[in-house]
């Protein structure tokens, strides 16, 4: 293998190698449980810097990985004896009010993006957590707040710039590489880096935040509630019901931090004045333990649940895309969920109908437009003491619900025990996805990730 050092000569970045004092740091990703040592860590500054790592990653068959912000749950931001291609310091960001688009570097998080944005009242739909990477979740489909108005965030995206496995850069959109344009568009990291994407932008700024916490004796009456409610409602509410131990919220009675409580996430995106009376179906349902009801800017709802998932935390995902939430469903939600281990450990079922639904199945490489909603289940968690005890409660839960889901599920949510559901997961597009990763990466260079082999 070519030194390298060899490499160094051909990119401005900082290549960080395990000699190296900050090398612990360049080859930590979010996930805790992740510990991998690749033999450099290439802190790509420039599109050149990206062209030369896959080139040189390429040529020396080195096992490859690129990292955006980290996020991804089986840590394939970072890679054992092979190159990674950190992203981080490519997160520039540039914001035209006027034809209300973005234009975004690949290594940007959903945070930054948001800041720039909101400072003219726009936003596009991104995901649950701020500090995730803006590429990472748009490969992916790029599930969020906002997709029952807006759609996912491949929905927003107007063209992306992408480093081939031939060290090409090509530009995606609808009127140039088409086919790769489409593939992009939810066919995760498989087919080259992307160094720039443009979303279109919508009118944004303040949003109702409606944050209500019940006994558990109403969960059921919750899920109910919500897979009625949900089929219809307003397209500007975003909500979803999770599992919640509750941390220290000051609008929660202080002896019952700690206990374990049913929750709805709500949020209303039209007129603040109309806030109030929007969360009201949520006060009818049942008596709340606990409720907070506020105008917020849309930054900080994209950021509440941060401090829940902070960096270094050991973690663990699965997720299952669901049409009907059946009666069968909910009990298995009633049986698993109040189990939730910790503050960081639950259970989100978001609607992904809306907007998103009404885009094509074979339009995109996201296939699941039929599906009402997409479940996660995460733990989280500090001590690797109980690592067993936390994967073990994710894992049971999900294959309690596996029979009541569809075959495949979002592929931001899946860890890597999940890799023989890719094929389900895109579905009738599968087919499409390994003509498209024949022609832009024969080889499989970028294998690392839910993987469609050419």
């Amino acid at each position: 293998m070519t030194s390298i050092n060899e490499l160094r000569k051909h990119v401005r970045a900082p290549v960080v190698t395990p000699d190296d004092s900050d090398y612990d740091t360049a080859r930590a990703v979010w996930n805790g449980m992740i510990d991998r040592r690749p033999a450099a860590v290439v802190q790509a500054e420039r599109v050149d810097d990206v062209i030369a790592a896959v080139n040189f990653a390429r040529d020396n068959g080195l096992p490859l990985a690129v990292r955006g912000g980290g996020h991804s749950a089986p840590g394939y931001g970072t890679i054992d004896n092979g190159l990674v291609i950190d992203l981080s310091p490519m997160g520039s960001i540039e914001v035209d009010a006027d034809a209300r688009t973005a234009r975004v570097g690949g290594g940007a998080t959903l945070a930054d993006l948001n800041e720039a944005t909101h400072a003219h009242g726009l936003a596009t739909p991104g995901g649950i957590v701020s500090t995730t990477g803006v590429g990472g979740l748009t490969l992916g489909g790029g599930i969020g707040y906002l997709t029952r108005g807006f759609g996912l965030s491949i929905d927003n995206l107007r063209s992306a710039d992408v480093v081939t496995a031939d060290g090409q850069l090509r530009h995606a959109s609808e009127s140039e590489n088409p086919d790769l344009f489409w593939a992009l568009r939810g066919g995760s990291g498989n087919f080259g880096v992307v160094t720039t994407f443009e979303f279109d932008l919508h009118p944004v700024d303040q949003v109702v935040v409606g944050l209500f916490f019940y006994e558990l004796e109403h969960a059921g009456d919750l899920l109910r509630f919500f897979r009625t409610w949900i089929t219809d409602a307003d397209e500007r509410y975003g909500a979803f019901p999770a599992f919640q131990v509750a941390p220290p919220l000051p609008f929660l009675p202080e002896d019952r931090h700690g206990d374990t409580f049913c929750a709805a996430i709500v949020h209303w995106s039209g007129p603040v004045e109309e806030g109030q009376a929007a969360m009201q179906p949520f006060r009818d349902l049942a008596p709340r333990v606990g409720e907070m009801v506020e105008p917020m800017p849309y930054t900080w709802l994209n950021g509440a649940f941060d401090d829940l998932f902070p960096r270094g935390v050991r973690s663990y995902w699965k997720g299952n895309y669901v049409t009907e939430l059946t009666d069968e469903a909910i009990d298995a939600h009633l049986a698993h969920g109040p189990k939730a281990p910790n503050a960081s450990s639950t259970m989100h079922l978001y609607p992904i109908n809306g907007a998103a639904s009404r885009v094509g199945a074979t339009d995109t490489a996201f296939s699941y437009r039929h599906a009402t909603f997409s479940t996660v289940i995460v733990s989280a968690w500090a001590d690797a003491s109980e690592d067993a005890a936390n994967t073990a409660w994710v894992r049971d839960y999900a294959a309690a619900l596996t029979p009541h889901s569809e075959a495949g599920g979002y592929v931001n949510f899946m860890s890597d025990d999940d890799l023989g559901r890719v094929t389900d997961t895109y579905g009738s597009n599968y087919a499409r996805l390994m003509k498209v990763k024949q022609t832009y990466d024969p080889g499989n260079l970028f294998s690392h990730n839910q993987n469609i082999a050419p």
